[in-house]
């Protein structure tokens, strides 16, 4: 690699390393809960009905089952989601965000934001903002080509099951 595009890699390595730390450390002083948990809920939140199996799910916030299936525990116990079995197969499981996780999501919100706000968006200008976006876009379409993880996906998932 040459100077600058080991700058470059490192970079992007380094923020892929602090940046969600800095998210988890907010959430859970300010909300109690973790980013994962917080981008579970926000997904849940774009899906249609506020429901998705759990397979879609897993995909839209790029987990693995048995990862998500503890956080949707912990957060089940915490009368954040809920668990409904689809109606048309026992094997399927959707995962409901309540009315206590939706205002959990609105309350964590704010301060969440005004953290994204400080330590990314306000130390760039307009021409870098840009830049970056036109930056990290292809790469996420390059790792992601079916569009499987975030809002969009969950926004376009299959209807769960039972409806």
């Amino acid at each position: 690699m040459s100077e600058l595009e080991s700058r470059a890699w490192l970079s992007l390595v380094w923020t892929a390393e602090l940046l969600p730390a800095a998210l988890d450390a907010q959430l859970q002083a300010e909300s109690g809960m973790t980013h994962f948990e917080f981008i579970v809920l926000g997904t849940l939140r774009q899906a249609k009905g506020s429901m998705l199996r759990t397979k879609d799910l897993a995909a839209a916030v790029n987990a693995t089952m048995p990862r998500l299936s503890r956080v949707v525990g912990k957060l089940a116990a915490r009368g954040l989601v809920e668990r409904l079995g689809g109606a048309g197969d026992a094997r399927v499981i959707n995962v409901h965000l309540t009315t206590a996780g939706r205002r959990a999501l609105v309350h964590a919100l704010p301060d969440h934001l005004a953290l994204v706000k400080k330590i990314v968006i306000d130390r760039l200008d307009d021409a870098q903002l840009t830049a970056l976006a036109d930056v990290l876009e292809p790469l996420v379409q390059r790792l992601d080509p079916q569009n499987r993880v975030g809002f969009a996906a969950a926004q376009h998932a299959s209807t769960p099951a039972g409806e």
